[in-house]
């Protein structure tokens, strides 16, 4: 079935290309958007007055970035995909380069123990952010190319393993284990999905055991983060380690079922930790309850299943490269999602991961837009492709 769509094309370079079109994914993003302007507002509102003086700080900074959003999503839909799968290479050279400089004194900025941005000045970049579609983008033109090599042989399989696994060590350097575990779920699916048989997975999946183990040893805090995610009620770990898990739970408990109506937070007041960022679906579930949590999971299952409709639809004309992308960008949004939900609710240890579209920064919500606007292109290709005057052209 296809999607339900209100659209407008205007004409680039001669030849036609959507300007603008209304359909469900943009309808989702939009809403995602607007909830996370209000949400983050209400979240912020404290620690703005209390920091800046100022209680709309994050709200203005994070409206910028929203406009800026806009048009990047104006623009990517005017961009071929072709132009994504020439520049793939390059790209992912881009991102490798960008995630080396983060871990270079005086270059990386360092927060809370982690060299995650680069300082701009007017602006903290985060590459990896970018990175993990930059490698979406790659692995979907790899995949395209040697899609029966990486079927057949173990040789296959195992080169764009490499690849991943040079991205997984500059990650764990600045240490980023949220990007990590999300580009590794990304990956491995986009490798599934192209046909690679489940028993290779079985050896990598080992390896993959192994080193979280290691690293576990060799970081202390990774076992006391496991150690208070288990049991964050423990006395040694209340006010420590499992603090913000508590606050946050705290916040669900308090919501209830329609929770406590909009502006009437009290974690956000200082007792949350990140509550505009990270934690933000805390302050949703106190002031909406389990009703706005819902519909949020909601909205991001929709998003994620159009996604990989996409993907299926344009793999069946044969646009393997489009529809590895699609894919991706599922795995992408679903991957993050869930490990920010699991992490709200005490179903995963705490880790720094934006929830897209509603926790506060400029690197999230960019990317996210993009990626968005990347699948209303696959979405109006596969369109064209279908169209009757083609058809006809074909023939």
């Amino acid at each position: 079935m296809s999607t339900p769509s209100l659209s407008v094309y205007g004409t680039i370079a001669g030849r036609q290309a959507p300007s603008f079109q209304l359909n469900l994914l943009l309808v989702i993003m939009f809403l995602l958007m607007t909830i996370g302007l209000l949400m983050m507002t209400s979240a912020s509102v404290e620690i703005g007055n209390g920091q800046y003086g100022d209680p709309f700080f994050f709200l203005k900074r994070q409206l910028f970035f929203t406009a800026l959003s806009i048009v990047i999503v104006i623009v990517t839909l005017s961009v071929p995909l072709h132009f994504w799968y020439s520049v793939s290479g390059p790209l992912l050279l881009v991102s490798f380069v960008l995630l080396g400089m983060v871990l270079v004194p005086g270059i990386g900025k360092v927060v809370n123990g982690s060299a995650r941005w680069i300082d701009l000045g007017f602006y903290n970049l985060q590459p990896s952010e970018m990175a993990k579609l930059f490698i979406v983008f790659y692995f979907a033109a790899y995949l395209e190319r040697r899609r029966s090599e990486v079927i057949n042989s173990w040789i296959g399989f195992f080169k764009p393993m490499l690849l991943l696994a040079a991205a997984i060590v500059l990650l764990h350097f600045e240490p980023d284990h949220g990007a990590m575990v999300i580009m590794i779920g990304t990956c491995f699916s986009m490798i599934f999905l192209a046909g690679a048989k489940l028993h290779r997975f079985l050896l990598v999946l080992l390896c993959c055991l192994s080193a979280v183990v290691v690293l576990a040893i060799m970081k202390p805090y990774v076992l006391d983060r496991f150690s208070s995610f288990l049991n964050p009620w423990a006395a040694e770990y209340v006010y420590g380690e499992g603090y913000q898990l508590t606050q946050a739970l705290i916040a669900f408990g308090r919501g209830g079922f329609f929770g406590e109506g909009l502006g009437n937070s009290i974690q956000k007041l200082y007792f949350l930790p990140e509550a505009h960022t990270d934690f933000v679906l805390a302050i949703v579930a106190e002031e909406f309850g389990l009703v706005g949590v819902t519909t949020i999971i909601g909205l991001f299952t929709a998003l994620v299943a159009q996604a990989f409709a996409i993907g299926r639809r344009v793999e069946a004309t044969g646009n393997l490269y489009s529809a590895y992308v699609a894919y991706g960008i599922a795995m992408l949004f679903a991957c993050q999602t869930l490990i920010n939900v699991g992490v709200n609710i005490g179903l995963l240890p705490t880790k720094g991961l934006t929830l897209p579209f509603l926790s506060y920064g400029g690197n999230s919500l960019l990317v996210s837009c993009f990626m968005v606007a990347i699948l209303v292109r696959i979405q109006f290709e596969y369109a064209q492709s279908q169209s009757p005057e083609l058809q006809r052209g074909r023939r």
